[in-house]
């Protein structure tokens, strides 16, 4: 079964993404990878993918505690759902100003276990000043992050994995591409 794990956008959402997160503009909005300066390999476009559910994480970082790290493999897409795109509209200031965060700590251990893609159902790895630098961060280490995926609540009610089909935009020099991301489950 394929589910799509792709933010729909709508006028609306352009609008409120615009007023309150001045980087949703094309590259930036919706589901959409931060690639910084790093062109995305066409080898990551399929990917055996993870879930961890994280929803229960409140008022505190993301951190390897919280994850089955041993599930980790090479090249893996690992994504999170923490059920904040859910809670939270898409574009209001909260989204973009509140949203959890994947510790610094799990972080490193994503980066040394050599995933391809991180995926979380929210607006960055980190939040502020520290979400940029992050993002380069793991560019620099040829890992990509997703973010603002959503339904992966479906996905995760399958089996934590999957696998994952991703179709980013053709766009150069930019930070951000707007891509599509279905997960396959085997249901």
């Amino acid at each position: 079964m394929k589910i799509d794990i792709t933010l729909k956008i709508t006028p609306k959402m352009v609008t409120d993404a615009q007023g309150n997160e001045k980087k949703a503009l094309v590259g930036h909005l919706g589901t959409h990878f931060d690639v910084m300066n790093k062109e995305f390999p066409l080898q990551y476009t399929e990917r055996k993918g993870i879930i961890f559910d994280v929803r229960g994480v409140k008022d505190r970082d993301i951190d390897i505690a919280d994850i089955e790290i041993d599930r980790v493999l090479p090249d893996m897409f690992v994504a999170f759902y923490s059920g904040f795109i859910e809670e939270e509209e898409y574009g209001s200031q909260r989204y973009f100003r509140e949203h959890p965060q994947l510790s610094v700590e799990l972080l490193d251990a994503l980066l040394e276990k050599r995933v391809s893609i991180i995926g979380v159902d929210f607006a960055g790895v980190r939040r502020g000043k520290e979400h940029t630098p992050m993002d380069q961060y793991c560019a620099d280490r040829d890992v990509f992050v997703i973010e603002n995926l959503c339904n992966l609540g479906a996905v995760a009610s399958e089996g934590a994995q999957f696998m994952a089909h991703i179709y980013p935009m053709n766009y150069a020099e930019m930070t951000g591409l707007p891509c599509r991301v279905v997960a396959e489950t085997e249901a």
